[in-house]
């Protein structure tokens, strides 16, 4: 049975799309300031970053797409788990600065980097929605 595509779904599906490619790009071109918020008992901080970058941007483009779009959405998911330690490290450790930010702009601060964790359950709910095959949107 198909269903009738839900516009507010797939603009939706578009924005996440879109903001993977962007963040994916960002790991390219601000590739200090992700390294710097990595675990320290990760190795290769650098050549993760270009690999977590490529990977972003893949998923983001895969989303697009109805043949690739629930493997996307599933990824993403799996991608937004797995991202979870460098955000959580980041709230453990508010003394480490996050390498890259232009002087004047101050370090966020420690209540923020908490705050920042449970958006991590709306990005996994929000790749969630994308699925199931032939979802609307």
């Amino acid at each position: 049975m198909n269903e009738t595509p839900n516009p507010a779904l797939s603009l939706g599906r578009k924005i996440l799309a879109g903001a993977m490619v962007m963040m994916g790009i960002l790991h390219f071109t601000h590739a200090d300031t992700f390294a710097s918020i990595m675990p320290a008992y990760l190795p290769w901080h650098l050549p993760l970053v270009y690999l977590s970058g490529v990977i972003e941007a893949a998923l983001g483009i895969a989303l697009l797409f109805e043949r690739t779009r629930v493997l996307a959405a599933w990824a993403l998911i799996a991608l937004f788990i797995a991202v979870f330690p460098a955000n959580i490290n980041m709230a453990l450790h508010p003394e480490l600065k996050i390498a890259g930010l232009p002087p004047d702009l101050p370090q966020p601060p420690a209540i923020a980097l908490w705050l920042r964790l449970p958006l991590q359950l709306g990005l996994i709910w929000w790749a969630a929605r994308y699925r199931r095959p032939r979802a609307a949107g």
